[in-house]
């Protein structure tokens, strides 16, 4: 039972054939919108929690946790790799060559709109203005969660759908470094998630707001 509904629009970039990007700044705050939106009438004491849903989008943090471009104009607040951004065609062949155990979570083959290839992308295309200063990458609905409770931790539905995790073993760190990403390893995964929790779970001490 629906009690209210509202929307607000976020902006799209495609500055090249194939590339779409977002702000996670402009999603933030479409999203501090419409919630602002939805609850008008609704008594606040009946609200009982808040979730995030959304793309394969993948968003991209420097050590600061601020927005960091993804893009080669350098364009810092252009930091979400969108779902349908098809930039990484090559590195999504290159990562299926593999034929990884891994594979198997994702139907045997990984998809170019899955995080894999598009970190391998940012990795090869932009070492030094995105690679080098990056602090965190989020799936979008974890990088909403970030937003709103202060905790940087991971949905175990998000790593598990579009990044290769396992809910029995965790990361794959032999997969990692295979296909060129063993900076994950290295750091013990922590840009791109090593606290993981189960959809539906609590997050800290709830909104920071």
């Amino acid at each position: 039972l629906f009690r209210s509904r509202a929307e607000h629009r976020v902006q799209i970039w495609e500055p090249h054939l194939d590339h779409y990007e977002q702000s996670s700044d402009d999603i933030w705050a479409a999203c501090c919108a419409a919630s602002k939106k939805v609850v008008l009438g609704i008594d606040p004491r009946k609200i009982r929690g808040l979730g995030f849903d959304g793309t394969c989008s993948l968003v991209a943090l420097d050590k600061q946790f601020q927005p960091l471009a993804v893009n080669i104009e350098g364009e810092n607040h252009r930091n979400i790799i969108m779902w349908m951004d098809h930039r990484a065609s090559i590195q999504a062949d290159r990562i299926n060559s593999t034929k990884h155990d891994v594979l198997n979570y994702v139907g045997g083959v990984i998809s170019i709109e899955m995080q894999p290839p598009k970190l391998l992308w940012l990795k090869e295309n932009l070492p030094q203005s995105c690679w080098e200063k990056a602090g965190h990458f989020f799936d979008l609905p974890d990088f909403l969660s970030w937003k709103a409770t202060g905790v940087p931790a991971r949905s175990l539905c998000s790593l598990v759908c579009k990044w290769t995790y396992s809910s029995d073993k965790g990361w794959d760190d032999r997969f990692w470094k295979l296909i060129g990403l063993e900076d994950f390893v290295n750091e013990s995964y922590s840009k791109i998630g090593n606290q993981v929790l189960h959809p539906g779970a609590s997050i800290g001490n709830g909104l920071t707001h």
